[in-house]
């Protein structure tokens, strides 16, 4: 699928950008990538602050900002002067989405006061991003990704037992922030779309940890238990966790007892799958050590690949655990079309991973380059300028 501006299932919905880092600018870029104009707000001097958040760095920007800020146009406007306030409230009356993540009581956040924006433009829907929202204890802290992944407890479930707590590799506090106020914002254009009203949108970091919890908070709940951490273990099944072969480690994931006894035929331990202790998932989850003893002994017999390969012929969930060199050069990966490459005006082929979701079958292409800092101002503001008065004669 083809996106360029007019195009895609967000066509003619116009985003004015103010956000900056990791959580609003994925949003944005995501409705980009699905069709939306999206126009990215830089202050003058440096810009997004990702843009020097290398090395790497191709051309002039980190590679960082390269791999968040795709399908979007860059103008500088400064938000502190009354200048760029006036031209960004022009871009607002005729924009579909605001997408912000101000701290809570900043002075920008005074300046575009929602409850104002709101009355003024009643048909904008804006999406608010902090890390730990607008009200509570926590609401004046700073916040970054690492932050919010410790504040939140996904540190406390991260990491082998006994041993240092460990963030997630991935950006699980401003990734998860950014999918929900995504969300929440395509939720609320729906809803115009009824009603012709806008509307504010917030979420926050620690907000979005929490709802990620899922079963570890419903098994908190119900036995009140603290939770640590597991390794690469799982709190509900066993086994569903990494295990070492001859050469190397890869995963195993026995989803119900039918599945348990295919593992035990396949690394020829019948002893196993004749015991009652683990004939059942609370038998195993009860027995947790002394299964994966036995488990660690067996699996070291065959290498990585033998053993998915023989576990993939007999139906049991397995994998081996692939570096990202691998999982980019897999044909699975080429197959989905999930590696694009766009034209930089300065860098040349920037490769770039896809919008994950497809549109009666085919993916969003990517379509338009990470824009370099301003590139985008003799286009983009002459039309938000006040147009000088015309003399009469």
């Amino acid at each position: 699928m083809n996106t360029p501006h007019g195009t895609g299932p967000l066509a003619g919905i116009k985003v004015v950008d103010l956000s900056k880092i990791l959580a609003g600018p994925y949003a944005t870029m995501s409705l980009a990538d699905m069709g939306a104009e999206v126009t990215k707000i830089e202050h003058p001097e440096g810009g997004d602050p990702t843009r020097s958040w290398g090395p790497p760095v191709k051309g002039t920007d980190a590679t960082y900002y390269l791999a968040i800020n795709r399908g979007k146009k860059s103008v500088t406007i400064d938000l502190k002067s009354p200048e760029g306030q006036e031209t960004v409230h022009r871009m607002l009356a005729d924009a579909d989405v605001l997408v912000e993540n101000f701290r809570p009581g900043s002075g920008l956040q005074r300046i575009f006061d929602y409850k104002a924006l709101s009355e003024r433009y009643p048909h904008l829907v804006i999406l608010h991003i902090s890390a730990f929202g607008d009200h509570g204890p926590l609401r004046d802290e700073p916040g970054y990704d690492m932050i919010a992944q410790a504040a939140g407890g996904l540190m406390s479930l991260t990491g082998e037992p006994g041993g240092p707590p460990l963030k997630a590799g991935f950006a699980m506090g401003d990734l998860g922030a950014s999918l929900f106020g995504i969300i929440g914002l395509l939720a609320a254009l729906l809803e115009r779309s009824r009603t012709g009203k806008g509307q504010y949108v917030t979420t926050s970091l620690y907000e979005s940890q929490l709802a990620l919890h899922v079963n570890w908070a419903t098994n908190y709940f119900a036995d009140g238990v603290r939770p640590g951490p597991l390794g690469s273990g799982h709190p509900n099944l066993v086994p569903y966790q990494a295990y070492q072969a001859r050469d190397g480690y890869f995963v195993i994931a026995i989803g119900n007892d039918s599945l348990w006894q295919k593992l035990c035929a396949a690394i020829d331990r019948p002893d196993l799958g004749a015991d009652a202790d683990l004939a059942t998932n609370n038998g195993r989850l009860a027995n947790r050590e002394r299964l994966n003893i036995e488990l660690g002994k067996a699996l070291k017999a065959k290498t990585v690949a033998q053993w998915c390969e023989l576990f993939s012929s007999r139906g049991i969930p397995a994998s081996p655990i692939r570096g990202l060199d691998e999982v980019y050069a897999h044909p699975h990966t080429a197959a989905l079309d999930m590696l694009q490459t766009v034209e930089h005006p300065t860098i040349g082929a920037l490769k770039q991973v896809a919008f994950p979701v497809n549109f009666a079958g085919q993916r969003p292409q990517v379509r338009i380059a990470p824009p370099e800092l301003g590139a985008d101002n003799d286009t983009v503001l002459p039309t938000y300028q006040p147009q000088p008065a015309s003399s009469g004669h």
